[in-house]
């Protein structure tokens, strides 16, 4: 192709894109519409005033929405899990900082990048079409693959750091609830003084509480948001001691006691794990040198030559 072909070709597309600007116009936004009428309640609540973003752009404002919507139709097809669980997921990640249509988005982005890098590495090595082709597909799943893995490392990191917590968080509501604290009211008060993961999760509940949400409700809502399974065993004990009454300091200091020989297990595994991989390098390097000394006499044995 040469370069008038090219200049043919893109002056083309950017008449279309004209054509298709002046007949087909974008839906306005609901956000244009409400913004007037939600600054008062974003106030009330401490949020930032709600500014309207300058839209001189016409060409991003123009495209962007066609390949959001195509980046969020391959997320679908790539990802099996639906909006929901993608929601749960990302909570349970502590990325509260993404939603899951900006999560389909960066997936899609990534793999793209990948796709692009795997491709010019083949085109400049390989040299071949068919290569380049089952580059640039590797590249794309490698990079889609990437977004996946650092979300469930994320996760595995956050029920980690959540297992550490509770042995202290059931150890001190249990103090609370024995020296005659209601249930709600320790959790109240652990949340407003404590920090971390749980205490996040806590006043969350809290919160929801206060909005009208049943306590029994709001602590399985809990139970099923948290990743660990420690935290949903905690918060269940909740809901059933407000609904049917138990004694739950026993069981929290019973949940922190297995807690505490489930960390004492997995670190005497990991001692284990740290001590095989200290024998590999001495038994890497020995065993070709001992190999070699019981080896060396054989020739002579077996020929009778020296």
């Amino acid at each position: 192709m040469n370069a008038l072909s090219l200049v043919a070709v893109v002056g083309s597309a950017l008449g279309a894109a004209g054509i298709a600007r002046a007949v087909w116009l974008p839906t306005p936004r609901l956000a244009d519409r409400v913004r007037p009428y939600n600054q008062a309640g974003r106030s009330a609540l401490g949020l930032a005033p709600d500014v309207a973003s300058p839209r001189d752009d016409v060409v991003r404002e123009f495209f962007a929405p066609m390949v959001g919507s195509t980046m969020r139709a391959v997320s679908r097809r790539l990802e099996s899990r639906s909006d929901d669980e993608l929601q749960i997921v990302l909570f349970r990640a502590g990325r509260l900082d993404l939603d899951v249509e900006q999560y389909r988005v960066r997936q899609v982005a990534r793999g793209v990048l990948g796709a692009l890098a795997f491709g010019a590495i083949a085109s400049l090595v390989l040299r071949t079409p068919v290569g380049v082709i089952a580059f640039v597909v590797v590249g794309f799943v490698w990079g889609t693959s990437r977004v996946r893995a650092e979300l469930d490392r994320s996760i595995a990191r956050r029920t980690e750091q959540i297992r550490l917590e509770l042995v202290t968080v059931t150890a001190l509501l249990a103090l609370q609830i024995r020296t005659g604290s209601g249930l709600v009211q320790a959790v109240q008060r652990f949340s407003e003084r404590g920090r971390g993961i749980v205490a996040n999760e806590l006043r969350a509940v809290t919160k929801a509480i206060r909005s009208g949400t049943r306590e029994a409700e709001a602590f399985r809502r809990a139970a099923e948001l948290t990743g660990a399974p420690e935290a949903a065993r905690m918060y269940g004990l909740f809901a059933n001691g407000v609904e049917r009454g138990a004694d739950l300091a026993g069981a929290l200091l019973a949940l922190a006691d297995d807690l505490r020989d489930a960390r004492r297990d997995d670190v005497k595994r990991r001692a284990v794990r740290a001590r095989a991989a200290m024998l590999l390098p001495t038994i890497g390097i020995l065993a070709p040198v001992m190999l070699l000394f019981i080896a060396a006499p054989l020739p002579s044995i077996v020929f009778g030559t020296r």
